[in-house]
């Protein structure tokens, strides 16, 4: 009965209405499928490659090449992880690439918040200039100065200072953490000018009654960035922080071109897993040569050994990440 009541009130309702109701209501129903079927796809587009991928990494090497299976297994294992562990050191790798990464993060948020502060509040000779040479480090790709940065740690001076006290001979700053250290204090890491950007920008946006209220109560200029305007912060900080975290997680150019192969992170031991499976000892001292599709399988196995730190990184700090993403988002 109340099913036909409300049918009955909702044809009363679009009578007086001239057809309106009706009009209105079959859109908010056309509306809502159309953006089902969007958000289906789109999760479908993210998911179904890692979908594949972790599908890939429980297959024996046999089941590869049937035709019959698509997605599940027939031959379950384990072990492609326990020999992608062993090809890529994992353990050691994963060390090394959280240590970087930590180190990188925390560097580039204490000087991009810094810097974007002092863009956001202070006004001072050539302000334009500097601020465009900031979005010319978000332009330019550091592969067009690669030699330089390779040639200025491998043979690193200030004023022959170095030399002087070294027999003549400068600092070798490679296969170390300091020139990652250098570089995002000088605000040169990487994206660092995407995260000055973007802390300027907020900071843009709080008002500055705050400030002067602060200095009224008796505040200086460094208390009142610290007690005021850095908790105000704190949602542009979390995110620049997450994204300096996974960038340099997933990064392989600066590891590259900065560390050995001893103390190389994930991602370059991901990327040189094709070519440590051409000829290789698994963990049972077994050489053997891996086939074209059994090294898929196994950079696949690479690919979610690299990501799933992210992943349990995200489960923790999902809440807090969203929250800074709105109001970071409300603010500028």
């Amino acid at each position: 009965m109340n099913k036909k009541n409300k049918f009955k009130t909702f044809i009363e309702r679009n009578k007086k209405s001239n057809g309106y109701l009706l009009r209105k209501t079959s859109f908010n129903v056309f509306y809502k499928i159309v953006r089902a079927v969007l958000l289906f796809g789109l999760c479908f587009m993210i998911l179904q490659p890692l979908l594949n991928k972790i599908s890939l990494s429980f297959m024996e090497e046999r089941d590869l090449y049937d035709s019959t299976i698509v997605a599940i297994p027939r031959h379950f294992t384990t072990s492609n992880y326990e020999i992608a562990a062993f090809l890529m050191k994992y353990w050691q790798s994963l060390l090394n690439t959280a240590l970087i990464s930590l180190l990188v993060s925390v560097l580039q948020i204490v000087s991009c918040t810094l810097v974007g502060y002092g863009f956001a509040r202070y006004k001072f000779p050539l302000k334009g200039l500097w601020f465009g040479a900031v979005i010319l480090v978000i332009l330019v790709p550091p592969s067009t100065i690669q030699s330089s940065l390779y040639l200025n740690f491998c043979y690193f001076d200030i004023f022959g200072i170095f030399a002087l006290f070294n027999g003549g001979k400068p600092l070798n700053l490679l296969n170390s953490a300091t020139p990652y250290a250098l570089m995002c204090l000088g605000c040169m890491g990487l994206k660092s000018g995407l995260y000055i950007y973007m802390i300027r920008q907020f900071f843009r946006g709080i008002p500055k009654e705050l400030e002067e209220a602060a200095y009224v109560d008796g505040c200086g200029k460094v208390a009142t960035f610290v007690k005021i305007m850095l908790p105000d912060a704190k949602p542009i900080i979390t995110s620049c922080f997450l994204f300096a975290y996974v960038w340099q997680w997933t990064d392989s150019f600066y590891s590259n071109l900065f560390l050995s192969q001893d103390f190389a992170l994930l991602s370059n031991k991901l990327s040189n897993l094709a070519g440590a499976l051409d000829s290789y000892l698994d963990v049972r001292g077994i050489a053997k040569k891996a086939t074209t599709a059994y090294s898929q399988g196994m950079i696949a196995t690479g690919t979610l050994m690299v990501i799933i730190p992210l992943i349990i990184l995200y489960l923790f700090a999902q809440k807090g990440f969203v929250e800074s993403l709105s109001q970071s988002g409300i603010k500028m």
